[in-house]
């Protein structure tokens, strides 16, 4: 697995209002509420120095921004420096699954007949984020980098007739995938919450998996939260496997510098 290409990928997806680097790390710098927009992390899995702790730091407090790290869990060679970590007092929070796929197999897990794919986000696609059941905030927020992406798709699932709240072409779910480092990756699913259970995520990454052969891209990913059991379940029926779990070291109250 590539670690550094899907980081690339990920950044490329949701690009930060900056972005630094320091040798084997990047550092995006950005003031909204996209953790991966705004969290140093690590472009290998191998030992890590604890004394590079400090540089990042410094890079952030430049910024005005609280030092966030995104790290893997249960990786051997990161000890020092989530020790290190633990005595400046970051703790660990929001454990979130990487998963990857073949394409193909996303490709053929349901019929996207209701999804349309554009390479422009449509406001009525960027109006779900803001809509009932979803931060407004993170969702502004979630918009303005999705929308930055320099080579995206963006994928709506229309109703194909009337459902209860709602009418035949209104939109149920959108989701977006991004082409870069040889990757598709996946960003943004969402399905408004009175129209949960129909299938349509699953037809939303079909589609988009479709996109993706259309390419000639072979490799897709996605980062889902640990604890959402219903969309890990979701995704690994559509042939995602299991990469890795990476956690947010951060020091308790340090997104009150955001405000």
């Amino acid at each position: 697995m590539n670690v550094e290409s899907i980081e690339r990928a990920t950044l490329a997806a949701v690009p930060p209002d900056h972005l630094e680097a320091l040798p084997g790390w990047l550092l995006p710098l950005d003031r909204g509420t996209v953790g991966r927009a705004r969290s140093a992390v690590p472009l290998h899995h191998g030992a890590q120095d604890a004394a590079l702790l400090p540089r990042i730091e410094a890079v952030y407090a430049d910024h005005g921004l609280p030092t966030t790290l995104r790290l893997p869990i249960e990786t051997p060679g990161f000890e020092s420096l989530t020790e290190a970590l633990r005595d400046r007092g970051y703790v660990p929070s929001r454990p979130t699954q990487v998963m990857h796929a073949d394409p193909r197999t996303v490709a053929a897990a349901a019929r996207p007949d209701a999804v349309q794919v554009s390479t422009t986000p449509g406001e009525d696609w960027a109006r779900v984020y803001l809509g009932e059941g979803f931060d407004p905030v993170d969702g502004q927020s979630r918009v303005r980098l999705l929308r930055r992406a320099k080579d995206a798709i963006y994928a709506s699932l229309r109703l194909a007739q009337d459902l209860p709240g709602g009418e035949a072409g209104d939109v149920a779910a959108v989701g977006s995938g991004c082409f870069a480092e040889g990757w598709m990756g996946v960003h943004g699913m969402r399905t408004r919450p009175r129209f949960r259970g129909h299938g349509f995520a699953r037809q939303l990454m079909a589609a988009m998996g479709a996109e993706a052969v259309a390419r000639g891209v072979q490799r897709t990913f996605l980062q889902v939260e640990a604890e959402n059991y219903l969309a890990r379940s979701l995704y690994a029926r559509v042939g995602f496997v299991p990469a890795w779990i990476y956690v947010y070291w951060q020091r308790p109250g340090a997104d009150a510098l955001l405000k």
